[in-house]
């Protein structure tokens, strides 16, 4: 252990500045457009049903399909699984254990333990765990808001990120 310890900060070194793809005025425009669009659909099938569906995670979600949609974090398998596993993971905590501090960090940890060995990981998936343990989630959670937000997400992805030239989604599918 005390040679793990002493071998850390050598691992922690990095260089100044690392690389970074060129930027694109056109491929910023496209993401602001199709960012703003994804949460505004949200928003509108939230008014129609009556009941929330937008939560904070989806929000990170966004930025990976529309800013970063060629990432494989950011793959329909990763975007639904990483939700819906993240989702299963919080209400299962709260309906074993209850919602507290430990709880929740513990939906988190338990989210991403899950999501790396599905394959499915998707960062804003931590979020949603947070979100569901936070707020004392039922199953019902995991279909609404997460399960229909997600796919109001990835249709808005799927349109809007393929009926430009410059972009193509998905990578894969599963």
């Amino acid at each position: 252990m005390k040679q793990r310890l002493t071998r850390m900060p050598g691992k922690m070194k990095g260089t100044l500045r690392g690389a970074c793809a060129p930027k694109s005025f056109k491929y910023a425009t496209w993401g602001l457009i199709s960012g703003s669009l994804s949460i505004l659909a949200i928003i509108a099938v939230t008014e129609m049903a009556g009941f929330p569906l937008l939560i904070g995670s989806f929000g990170a979600s966004a930025v990976l399909l529309f800013g970063a949609n060629d990432s494989p974090l950011a793959q329909p398998r990763n975007l639904v699984g990483g939700h819906l596993i993240s989702a299963i993971a919080a209400v299962v905590i709260v309906a074993l254990f209850g919602s507290n501090p430990y709880t929740i960090s513990l939906a988190v940890g338990v989210a991403i333990f899950l999501m790396y060995l599905t394959g499915t990981t998707h960062p804003p998936g931590g979020a949603t765990a947070l979100i569901g343990a936070q707020g004392h989630a039922g199953f019902a959670f995991v279909l609404v808001p997460v399960l229909a937000g997600v796919l109001i997400l990835l249709a808005v992805a799927l349109i809007t990120n393929n009926v430009v030239h410059h972009r193509q989604y998905p990578k894969h599918w599963i």
